[in-house]
């Protein structure tokens, strides 16, 4: 049983965002604070990455732990399984298939998880700038 209200919920799901999440506006603050420039969300590419570093032909995604089913902190919720299960399995997969066309067009791809943003942030810094500077 949901311990929220379904107005509660509802509240709650609208306030999740594709995209502008607190995790891309810190990473990209400071990206561009480093003298990178970058564009954001490309509908053009596969998977609209949250990061695009054209000249560099390097791609950034910042996947939350929940929809993207983190293997250190997913949890699929206990009401609805049979919708919410498929619908998180969906997501790893097309993850997987976004890679490979990306890989395929001759871009470098970044996957960081949410926990990492959280818990090393230079550490993620330090992983963009150093594929940028390869």
């Amino acid at each position: 049983m949901d311990n929220l209200t379904r107005s509660q919920r509802s509240k709650n799901m609208r306030n999740i965002r594709s995209k502008d999440t607190l995790m891309e506006t810190k990473i990209r603050s400071c990206i561009h604070g480093l003298g990178f420039r970058f564009r954001k969300n490309v509908l053009e590419l596969p998977g609209k990455p949250d990061i695009v570093f054209p000249s560099y032909k390097v791609v950034v995604f910042l996947d939350s732990c929940f929809w993207h089913m983190c293997p250190y902190h997913h949890n699929i919720p206990k009401t609805r399984r049979s919708y919410w299960f498929p619908k998180l399995i969906r997501n790893k997969e097309r993850a997987k298939e976004v890679n490979k066309k990306l890989k395929n067009e001759g871009w470098k791809i970044i996957r960081l998880w949410e926990h990492q943003v959280k818990n090393n942030f230079d550490k993620c810094i330090m992983e963009i700038i150093s594929t940028l500077r390869l």
